[in-house]
């Protein structure tokens, strides 16, 4: 991968300079990345071992959980190793390659969550046609779709960002390669590019928050004609794609809808869908869906026996 100009690594400058913050620091994250992979492999097995794979909202929920754990791993070794380094460096190259992977991923998850919204319209508000719409072949037709939308939106931010030049300083005050980080060490200006990735990452998100709103709001108009134990079954599983759909979406447009100027803030808000929301991922959806934990319970009670 060549670049033009004379930079040849970036020095990250991480969370904090204080050494106690940073072990701190380490020990948590430790934990939330422990606690990630945990509770992701859990639904993952619990999930394909059972019948609950034959369901599409399960189905697209092992993708999530899939692409949960291969997002946070692109970031958090990366900042886990750096917490207790002395020089948090990267090279150019792998700058480069962990942007593109973590925009593909993220990209693909916000699309992810999106195909479950569907699937919950459908199931809600067209029962009758709900195994016509979303059978097994439309699914994967889906899935297709979502890392398709991924790689062109990470396609795109990765040409805004490899053509630039960068002559130096190169400190960057983030603790993982983004585009507004890089932008603020470009030797052009980088107005029109900054209004490119607005357009590219913050419409995305925005569009597909919106979007996702409304599609939930007629699922709540629907139910609520529906008997009480229906309503509370529906309410129930909306209501904890809703607290996923808010933990990631949020911090992602406070990040990527304004004009190209890095805050403070953002390291603080990249944690959340970076490390926070794929760790409380699978407590939301376990916790408030009893088909998931009687399926965990089931399985791993007969292995235990």
């Amino acid at each position: 991968m060549e670049n033009r100009n004379n930079v040849t690594f970036f020095i990250l400058l991480g969370l904090s300079q204080n050494k106690n913050i940073e072990i701190f620091c380490f020990v948590l994250f430790l934990f939330c990345y422990l606690a990630i992979w945990v509770g992701n492999v859990l639904i993952m097995i619990s999930i394909m071992c059972t019948h609950l794979i034959d369901q599409p909202m399960y189905f697209f929920l092992n993708c999530l959980s899939l692409s949960d754990l291969c997002y946070t791993s692109t970031v958090t070794p990366k900042l886990m190793n750096d917490l207790l380094a002395e020089r948090k460096i990267i090279s150019y190259n792998n700058c480069m390659v962990q942007l593109f992977i973590l925009h593909f991923l993220g990209a693909i998850e916000i699309f992810i969550l999106t195909a479950m919204a569907y699937d919950r319209y459908v199931a809600i508000c067209k029962p009758l046609h709900y195994t016509v719409i979303m059978n097994r072949q439309r699914c994967h037709m889906i899935i297709l779709v979502c890392c398709t939308g991924g790689f062109l939106h990470s396609a795109s931010q990765f040409l805004l960002t490899i053509f630039l030049p960068f002559c130096g300083p190169n400190e960057m005050d983030h603790y993982f390669c983004d585009v507004y980080p890089l932008l603020q060490l470009a030797c052009i200006d980088t107005y029109r590019i900054g209004l490119l990735v607005i357009a590219n990452s913050g419409l995305i998100a925005l569009v597909t928050f919106v979007i996702l709103l409304m599609s939930y709001f007629l699922i709540l108009y629907t139910i609520r004609v529906y008997p009480a134990e229906s309503r509370s079954k529906a309410l129930s599983t909306c209501s904890s794609h809703i607290a996923v759909m808010i933990v990631f979406f949020v911090p992602v447009l406070f990040v990527y809808i304004r004009p190209n100027i890095t805050l403070q803030e953002d390291k603080v808000f990249a944690l959340l869908y970076t490390i926070i929301a794929p760790m409380f991922n699978p407590l939301i959806y376990t916790l408030r869906n009893v088909e998931m934990k009687s399926a965990i319970r089931k399985m791993w009670c007969c292995k235990i026996m």
